[in-house]
């Protein structure tokens, strides 16, 4: 996955090994002076992530206590980002293709709206200087500040003298304030800040950000062409430990099932017009948006039903597709952005992003809103997360006339493995020996039998086209999940391959699933015995990585054994069974498996 985004990385990190020189507080306008390095005192934090990264030969060890604290409490290196200034150059990035382009003069104004909770004071001011700095006066009508209840005290009376003193030095720029009296989430902030909003097009971005030159034009350029579009500037990373600008390709802004956001690459079509300074289209959007202020009005803005973070991107995009829109990432747009090493307002996403996930997928998602459920390892029913109350915008959708989910999937996300024959899924257990089957070490190729823990390595799932995968399913297409297979040899041993691969090499992968009979392969008619692990007693943990699922006591199978399931409906293929998703599968004592559920 992502996979050309993570080869142009590995090359930035190879640039990046260089001395760290860290620069003494100066006047905030002024280039501060470098302090060459020098050995004042021993590592106090070397296994600080912080440390790690940066180095930090040079501080005295009240500096590295110092320093640490601030990473700790903001996730990433403020001690530094107070010794630069405020208005450092950034590298263009660029596609050199976008220094030949111009662009209209008659173009719509821009609000820029930012976000923060107890953001760093020189963050936010980095933020707003460059933002001043690099947006044509002509069209920079106003900056939004959205403060989600912060409690710092340098985001008072210091953070308001800063603001007058930008507002004496830019008399035509309106500074509105916003201040929640309660801490209500990203997205009821950024609805805020479009509620404040009165330019023609607004920008709702993170407040840890740095905008690069020309970095509106392009965004504007495509809004006046299209009011129904919504744009996304190319994100490059700032490093949170060095502050270092990382330049990350244009890519497509994309999800998985548990609408968990990614890079992906665009869609063929473009990577044929061998422009890489052109526009892609894109299946969703990051946090970071650029729209008409009256158009994203009009399609009900974000869902304020959302809690904290996470999910309302995907919502937004599938919204946007489906009901008249599209969405593009501009690469001659681009803006830094500060990648944290860890969120301080909320240390566990998964909790609020598998609440919003569920939100999504029962306003939008019509019969495939229980793959957001079986990403997330949970029952379609009964699963005890209250998202909420949804019915105004199943009323918005109405209103709006949208597509249904499965066009949206066919036309503007077919990457995305729609899981429309998955039949059941849950573990493939031997009532009689009390054991599972695991997928075993990885790398390797070879399924065991383990106690059963219930972690992502015994996740299996079985496919109407006769694949069983063990160890958990992939998203999409483009990745090949690990199918049982039996290569017909004498041993009578299963193997554990990338189903792709397995396909080319022509290693059997499809399998009879029938109740109360062996597991067979459909190709070569064998029932296969899977290998017990070398020590397979309860007391012993595996090594292997997963994620504990929801249920009654970690490591306690189910009192129940299990069902069948077609996820979208009458239509799907079926697997007949009473209360129990039973089969027969060959271990090595030869008894009786069942598929289970992970889940009381």
């Amino acid at each position: 996955m992502q996979k050309l985004l993570e080869e142009d990385l590995d090359r930035r990190r190879k640039i990046e090994e260089k001395p760290i020189a860290v620069v003494k507080k100066e006047d905030e306008e002024k280039p501060g002076k470098i302090e060459q390095p020098g050995n004042k005192g021993k590592k106090l934090f070397p296994k600080s992530p912080l440390f790690q990264n940066w180095g930090g030969e040079n501080l005295s060890e009240d500096e590295q206590k110092e320093a640490q604290a601030l990473f700790e409490k903001y996730g990433y290196n403020v001690f530094l980002s107070d010794r630069l200034p405020l208005n450092r150059p950034l590298q263009d990035t660029r596609d050199p293709r976008c220094l030949m382009k111009t662009y209209p003069k008659d173009l719509p104004s821009i609000g820029v709206v930012l976000i923060y909770l107890d953001e760093a004071l020189s963050i936010l001011k980095r933020a707003i200087r460059s933002i001043i700095d690099r947006t044509p006066k002509s069209l920079l009508k106003e900056i939004i500040l959205v403060d989600d209840h912060s409690t710092n005290d340098d985001l008072e009376q210091d953070f308001d003298r800063y603001i007058k003193t930008i507002e004496d030095q830019n008399p035509g720029l309106l500074m509105t304030r916003v201040r929640h009296s309660e801490q209500l989430g990203l997205t009821t902030a950024r609805i805020s800040g479009w509620k404040a909003a009165t330019a023609d097009v607004v920008a709702i971005f993170d407040a840890h950000i740095e905008v690069h030159d020309l970095w509106a034009e392009p965004l504007l350029t495509q809004i006046k062409g299209d009011r129904k579009l919504i744009v996304s500037p190319v994100f490059d990373r700032v490093n949170y430990y060095d502050l270092e600008i990382v330049s990350y390709l244009p890519a497509s802004h994309a999800f998985d099932w548990a609408l968990w956001c990614m890079y992906e690459r665009f869609r063929p079509e473009w990577y044929k017009l061998n422009d890489p300074s052109l526009p892609g289209k894109s299946p969703s959007i990051m946090g970071i948006l650029v729209a008409d202020r009256t158009y994203l009005g009009e399609i009900g803005v974000l869902d304020g039903g959302m809690k904290v973070y996470g999910g309302e991107n995907v919502e937004l995009g599938i919204r946007v597709w489906t009901c008249g829109g599209s969405i593009e990432v501009v690469p001659c747009s681009k803006i830094a952005h500060i990648e944290r090493s860890h969120k301080p307002y909320m240390p566990d996403l998964s909790i609020t992003m598998k609440r919003n996930a569920l939100r999504v997928a029962e306003v939008w998602m019509d019969e495939y809103k229980h793959n957001v459920n079986l990403a997330w390892n949970l029952p379609f029913k009964d699963h005890g997360i209250d998202f909420g109350d949804v019915s105004e915008r199943k009323e918005l959708r109405k209103r709006l006339n949208c597509k249904p989910f499965k066009w949206y999937l066919d036309n503007v996300y077919p990457l995305l493995d729609s899981w429309d024959d998955i039949l059941a899924y849950g573990g493939l257990k031997n009532l009689d020996a009390n054991m599972c089957v695991d997928q075993g070490p990885v790398p390797g190729h070879t399924p065991i039998a383990y106690h059963c823990y219930y972690y992502m390595p015994q996740y299996t799932y079985f496919r109407g086209t006769g694949e069983l995968y063990i160890g958990g399913i992939k998203s999409h297409k483009y990745n090949a999940n690990r199918c049982l297979t039996d290569s017909g040899n004498n041993d009578n041993e299963p193997g554990l391959n990338d189903c792709h691969d397995a396909l080319q090499k022509q290693i059997a992968i499809y399998w009879d699933f029938t109740q109360g009979k062996e597991l067979k392969n459909k190709q070569t008619a064998g029932s296969q015995a899977v290998g017990e692990a070398p020590d397979c007693s309860p007391q012993t943990e595996p090594t292997w990585r997963g994620r504990a699922p929801h249920m009654e006591g970690a490591g306690t199978p189910p009192t129940w054994r299990g069902r069948a399931l077609s996820p979208h409906g009458g239509g799907g293929h079926s697997v007949h069974m009473e209360g129990a998703a039973a089969t027969q599968f060959t271990l090595r004592t030869g008894q009786t498996a069942f598929l289970i559920p992970f889940l009381t």
